[in-house]
């Protein structure tokens, strides 16, 4: 008798591990496809006020794919899973510079802008020092961080606004109405939330299920469902030709997720920081320099550089499996 429900057990087990996996696959769809709506229709309404095109990709466009890790870590930190919260944002990090630029640079050669070299990686490499720096020195993120790390998010826009300023600007028309603009805001707002919200409840529950730690989990495969955005707009510019702008992209979305999806997590609710995260912390560095010495003396990134972020990533995951 014990032994039958026992094996009646661990089938109800496995059909729930199974019913959370596929509900994660649910959320993070959700999470891509919300997005695009919420970009699409906010960039319509910027250009229906005749807000230049350039300032409106810099700013709204890369708000809205980092919307995915903004609505899971705020999610996360208000549902308790703090570890879901900066797993996500150091995750995808990581993972963005590791595996999307990795994948993408072996593909094919991708070029770096001066401005890129120059300003914006070290940017991105001094705010993940700050981040680091912040989140040990209390052990959590607290309002008046999140609010250092806004007025590091603003002098960043102001940046952007004056690089934009000084390109060409090109006329965009939108012919849709303002009524469906919004629309396309407010349902892709609504189904981002709701993705977020399924998303890290199966990650919470996978992790319960088969003994691994919330930790893994937001640095690994949430990491990997926020940057899905990022995935495939950069293998699918490789693939076109235009693998140019992947990195200016990446690292502006590493920015951006530090700076705003942390910064207004922050503001919410406070997010312990754990001491685990300092070598996850390190390790974001560490891609970072290793992206910049890969393009700094000949402009671009090669597939040789490439391979070796690719096994870079795959000894970080084995650190995580140990």
């Amino acid at each position: 008798m014990e032994f039958h429900y026992l094996i009646s057990r661990e089938g109800e087990d496995s059909m729930e591990l199974l019913l959370q996996i596929g509900l994660l696959v649910i959320g993070f769809t959700m999470l891509v496809k919300g997005a695009d709506y919420f970009v699409d229709g906010a960039a319509g309404i910027a250009t229906k006020f005749g807000i230049p095109q350039l300032v409106v990709g810099l700013t709204i466009v890369a708000m809205g794919t980092s919307a995915p890790e903004a609505a899971v870590s705020i999610t996360g930190a208000l549902h308790g899973a703090a570890d879901i919260s900066i797993g996500n944002v150091v995750g995808s990090n990581i993972l963005n510079i590791l595996i999307i630029l990795g994948i993408t640079g072996f593909i094919t050669n991708v070029a770096v802008q001066k401005s890129t070299l120059m300003i914006e990686m070290p940017f991105m490499l001094g705010i993940t020092v700050l981040l680091i720096i912040l989140g040990m020195s209390g052990n959590e993120l607290t309002f008046v961080e999140g609010i250092i790390l806004w007025i590091c998010f603003i002098t960043y826009l102001a940046y952007l606004y004056v690089l934009a300023k000084k390109g060409t600007e090109e006329e965009a028309n939108e012919d849709r109405p303002v009524w469906k603009l919004i629309l396309f805001i407010l349902a892709g707002g609504a189904v981002v939330v709701w993705g977020a919200n399924i998303s890290v409840d199966a990650a919470t529950a996978i992790a319960q299920a088969i003994g691994i730690s919330e930790r893994f989990i937001g640095l690994t495969i949430v990491a990997l469902g926020t940057s899905l955005p990022e995935l495939v707009a950069s293998v699918t510019a490789a693939r076109k030709g235009n693998a140019d702008i992947a990195i200016g992209n990446i690292v502006g979305s590493n920015i951006f997720n530090i700076l705003f999806v942390l910064g207004t997590s922050a503001l919410i609710t406070p997010i312990p920081y754990q001491s685990t995260f300092l070598v996850d912390g390190i390790v974001a560095v560490a891609a970072g320099v290793l992206l910049w010495v890969a393009t700094i003396r000949r402009k671009e990134l090669s597939r040789p550089w490439a391979i070796v972020m690719l096994l870079g990533y795959v000894a970080y995951f084995i650190y995580l499996l140990a």
